[in-house]
């Protein structure tokens, strides 16, 4: 598997992942948003996957308000 392939699965792990719990807290993105006080446009960044250092930094946010942090 190329690198490229690598990144857009990891990607869609994460994605999949939040997208889950989201559900299983009966949750929206725009909720997720609204508590951690950001954008919308933000927060669904971070979900997608996006690898800027503030795209991490709100997964981390994201990871710990859901209680996915390992």
């Amino acid at each position: 598997m190329t690198e490229e392939k690598m990144l857009e699965q990891a990607a869609t792990d994460i994605e999949k992942r939040i997208k889950t719990a989201l559900i299983d807290r009966g949750m929206t993105q725009v909720q997720l948003a609204d508590l951690l006080n950001l954008s919308p446009q933000w927060v669904n960044r971070a979900i997608k996957g996006q690898n800027t250092p503030k795209a991490i930094n709100i997964r981390k946010k994201i990871y710990k308000v859901l209680g996915l942090d390992d």
